[in-house]
């Protein structure tokens, strides 16, 4: 079946089935490899990636859903000013340890700071509860979508 989407940007047409796993079709059909796979059940945020403009997490997220769709991940949205500021901000606040988390983190705080940027503490505790470090504990992470959100951080 061919599905025509646009990934970060790029208008694509690819040749597949409607049920495999667009959380595997981006990491092997088109490298992006900082969409990881931490749990296979959405549970994580490892795989994390922008939607239509929508937080999702791409192992539950079968390709057939994404026919003409807008597909965001970590590698396009790094090209930003707002992945500058936020890029910035984790290292300053020491929010990243192995980084595995890193990227869906920054997805989920762009989604956040799209639609309200100027979040309270709560609201980006909220924004990341879907999402699970393993290192550095939370604090961190949150005190960096704080310092983007403050320094103007609009994607």
């Amino acid at each position: 079946m061919s599905i025509p989407f646009s990934l970060n940007g790029t208008p694509i047409t690819w040749d597949g089935s409607a049920t495999d796993r667009l959380l595997d079709v981006l990491r092997t059909d088109y490298a992006c490899i900082g969409v990881k796979c931490g749990c296979n059940e959405g549970e994580c945020g490892a795989c994390s990636v922008i939607l239509d403009g929508y937080l999702v997490n791409s192992c539950m997220v079968a390709m057939g859903r994404v026919w003409n769709s807008q597909i965001t991940t970590i590698e396009g949205f790094r090209e930003t000013e707002a992945f500058q500021i936020l890029d910035r901000a984790f290292a300053e606040t020491g929010a990243v340890q192995c980084g595995f988390c890193t990227p869906g983190m920054i997805i989920a705080a762009a989604c956040l700071l799209q639609r309200n940027p100027t979040p309270t503490v709560g609201e980006i505790r909220e924004a990341l509860s879907g999402n699970l470090c393993r290192c550095t504990g939370y604090n961190a992470i949150i005190n960096a979508v704080d310092q983007a959100a403050k320094e103007g951080c609009r994607p």
